[in-house]
């Protein structure tokens, strides 16, 4: 193998919540053989975020151990909708849908895996060939006890929600993957633990030996709370803009910090843990955070990208400088001027008027770089100005 147990433990180890079984990895890993390691992905959304490539990253560190990478795109399974912490049905996607999603996986993925040591594989290439037979048989299985353990399904019976049938085919299906894969070892969220251990259950039933299951923590978005999530809008796209996807790193908090090291930073972690006494000695956080900042932008931009969007975020937020690019808007008026509020959230600003107020009165409004406080402010019409909420909302805003 490419590195020593020891080594290859520490590194598998690193950031997981959960090994099981931890002693049986250790033996497969003692075989000196390639392991075969699964992460399955439903392509229920067409944009991959950070909260996606922690388990990329894991998948990642297994293949620079020398291991078999198979990234498993669920497009069979997307057509059933995970139902894994929903408290009702979720609505399947269309087979246009998951085909769709499905290929910007492919040219996602590979801005961190490597292309020639990842194998692809869709799960519809053995769930679209088997019959009602084998769907039986697989169910036979697998007993309605075991499923209504999982929290989820028990709330719901409990409440007396209704739980259809096809969804308890679900873990069957993504079990089943690890079955027709015989995967050594699979990743998941914390949220797909039971997902993953019916895996495990299934393979002993036909007669394999059970995979070992990795899970790994949710990151938590930009909130510092909820999972990172486009619907929450907390998220950072791996597709972002460069300068976007820097400043929402440095919105992070200084606690947060540290998680988005642990979980998506390539930096070994006695650097991260020299860095994190540094901070304890009296180095100003954001230094430290524009090191997280450059790397994770040069990941998904290219070699230098992130050098260059520090600079451009001091330049803006640091000198109080508008970035060149910016939405332009020309809003009309009948009375000849406009209530500020109403112009923030007509530019797209704010969501609401409430939301204008609330920023006025957090002092982050900002009109050609001054900062306003005054909630009934009223802007002309004639007038072009760039407005500012935040630190990362921009509009050149013309009032007819």
């Amino acid at each position: 193998m490419a590195q020593n147990l020891e080594s290859q433990l520490q590194q598998i180890r690193r950031g997981a919540d959960e090994i099981l079984v931890d002693s049986e990895l250790v033996d497969k890993l003692k075989t000196g053989r390639p392991l075969r390691i699964k992460a399955g992905f439903d392509p229920t959304a067409p944009d991959l975020h950070l909260g996606h490539t922690v388990l990329i990253n894991k998948l990642r560190q297994f293949q620079q151990l020398g291991h078999e990478v198979i990234f498993l795109i669920g497009d069979f399974t997307g057509m059933i909708g995970d139902p894994s912490g929903k408290s009702t049905t979720r609505p399947p996607l269309t087979r246009e849908q998951v085909i769709e999603n499905a290929r910007t996986y492919e040219k996602q993925i590979f801005k961190i895996l490597d292309p020639d040591r990842t194998l692809i594989e869709f799960n519809s290439s053995w769930m679209g060939e088997m019959r009602a037979a084998g769907l039986i048989d697989l169910a036979a299985r697998h007993t309605v006890a075991r499923m209504l353990e999982r929290d989820d399904f028990s709330q719901r019976y409990k409440s007396n929600q209704p739980i259809a049938i096809h969804e308890f085919l679900y873990p069957l299906v993504q079990g089943y993957d690890s079955v027709a894969l015989r995967a050594d070892v699979e990743l998941g969220g914390t949220d797909q633990k039971f997902n993953l251990l019916v895996g495990r259950q299934l393979q002993q039933a036909y007669g394999q030996q059970p995979q070992i299951v990795l899970t790994m923590p949710l990151l938590e978005g930009l909130d510092g709370v909820q999972k990172m999530s486009k619907s929450l809008d907390n998220y950072i796209g791996i597709d972002e803009p460069a300068e976007e996807m820097f400043g929402k790193v440095m919105s992070v908090s200084d606690e947060l910090m540290w998680r988005y090291f642990e979980l998506l930073s390539f930096e070994s972690e006695e650097t991260i843990n020299r860095w994190r006494d540094e901070v304890q000695h009296g180095a100003n956080p954001r230094d430290i955070k524009f090191r997280l900042g450059r790397e994770l932008v040069s990941r998904f931009h290219g070699e230098g990208a992130g050098e260059m969007a520090q600079q451009a975020f001091v330049d803006r937020f640091q000198r109080n400088e508008a970035p060149e690019q910016m939405p332009e808007h020309t809003l009309e008026s009948t009375d000849g001027e406009l209530g500020i509020a109403h112009l923030l959230t007509r530019a797209g600003l704010t969501s609401s008027n409430s939301e204008a107020f609330r920023m006025i009165g957090q002092g982050a409004v900002r009109i050609d770089g001054e900062r306003i406080d005054d909630r009934n402010l009223h802007i002309s019409q004639g007038t072009t100005h760039v407005y500012q909420v935040g630190k990362r909302r921009f509009a050149r805003v013309t009032l007819i």
